[in-house]
């Protein structure tokens, strides 16, 4: 636990709660609430009594639903599915159950905070590959990146906190390099519906031993809930399933029911509302920042235009905008990331601000 710093994310979440109006461009969630079919389902089965363990890999229902999609779109005969206590309880399991201690686990900087953090949980050391300054996966780079040691490719499209989208070209050749090399390819998907400008892909696509990580929590606005899932190949399911039963034993069960509510729904309308609330933060900043990704998920990562990142992010703090350093995702201090999960007032609030703290010489 000395190894594992306290999440920069928090931080910021508990100087906003001691701010009286706060002008918050930090949320990693969606600004709309949970749809009410799926609190109405949720509170049915609290009330019907659905209340003790499921099994541990999930309620029926949901795991055909589940996994009628999976082999519909893969059509691998042994890929399978289980339902999990959030997307980070699925990669806690996936890590756990695939990384020795001494195994090298690479990630593409700038990553989700949790990723390295859980591969010191499993005793693993993380090798970072750069997608600086454009947030593009370059192959060649990964190539170079694996060692004896390596275990684990940890990918993440669209990504947090870059908003960046890998191409089919990337991500075809990164599920190549996994499959040559004969490394596990964890292949984290929670963003996979918020994608703007092209199609998104998955590695499982070209290498049919993925293991696939995606939930509820972003695409229908349950993140408090817990509901995610994972699939892969049978025999590796099978040992992060006997982990699963010995820590969290099942995904809440009520909250399963609500999943079979919740994949039932169409909320396009809430994703082409991102992608709207993306076109007007890029219009507005635009003249005063460099901007790469951005394609997916609800973010921009912005290199700050003076000092280091940590220093532009406080100055944001005294304006009373709060915004997340990017020393929190990198081991480099130069960018910031901005969330577009908020109102268009808070948007436009917050990107006046941020061109305001640009012109500072």
């Amino acid at each position: 636990m000395h190894r594992i710093d306290a999440s920069g994310i928090r931080k910021v979440f508990d100087l906003a709660a001691t701010m009286e109006r706060p002008v918050n461009l930090s949320i990693g969630q969606p600004h709309f609430d949970t749809p009410q079919p799926i609190k109405d389902a949720l509170c049915k089965a609290v009330q019907e009594g659905k209340n003790a363990y499921s099994q541990t890999q999930g309620i029926a229902p949901l795991l055909k639903l589940l996994q009628d999609d999976v082999n519909q779109r893969y059509g691998h005969p042994d890929r399978r599915i289980f339902v999990t206590s959030g997307t980070s309880g699925a990669l806690m399991l996936a890590l756990c159950t695939l990384v020795n201690p001494g195994d090298e686990v690479i990630v593409f900087d700038p990553w989700f905070v949790m990723y390295r953090h859980l591969t010191t949980l499993a005793g693993g050391n993380v090798v970072q590959v750069s997608t600086y300054p454009d947030f593009r996966i370059r192959i060649e780079e990964v190539r170079k990146a694996i060692t004896p040691r390596t275990k684990v490719i940890l990918f993440n499209s669209p990504a947090n906190p870059t908003g960046a989208v890998a191409t089919k070209e990337e991500v075809k050749a990164l599920a190549e390099l996994a499959a040559e090399k004969n490394i596990a390819l964890i292949s984290d998907e929670i963003y996979r519906a918020f994608c703007y400008d092209h199609p998104f892909h998955s590695p499982a696509e070209w290498n049919d031993r993925t293991i696939v990580i995606d939930g509820f929590s972003k695409s229908h606005s349950m993140t408090g809930l817990r509901l995610g899932f994972i699939h892969g190949p049978q025999y590796l399911i099978q040992q992060m399933l006997k982990l699963q039963q010995f820590t969290f034993v099942c995904a809440p069960h009520p909250v399963q029911w609500a999943g079979v509510t919740a994949w039932e729904l169409d909320l396009q309308d809430n994703f082409a509302d991102y992608k709207r609330k993306r076109d007007l933060l890029v219009s507005l900043l635009k003249d005063h920042y460099e901007i790469h990704g951005g394609e997916g998920a609800f973010y921009l990562f912005l290199k700050a235009p003076w000092g280091t990142g940590s220093e532009f992010v406080a100055e944001a703090i005294r304006n009373n905008l709060l915004i997340i350093p990017g020393n929190v995702f990198s081991p480099s201090d130069t960018h910031f990331r901005v969330s577009f999960a908020a109102s268009d007032e808070m948007i436009r609030e917050g990107a006046a601000i941020l061109c305001r703290l640009a012109k500072r010489p």
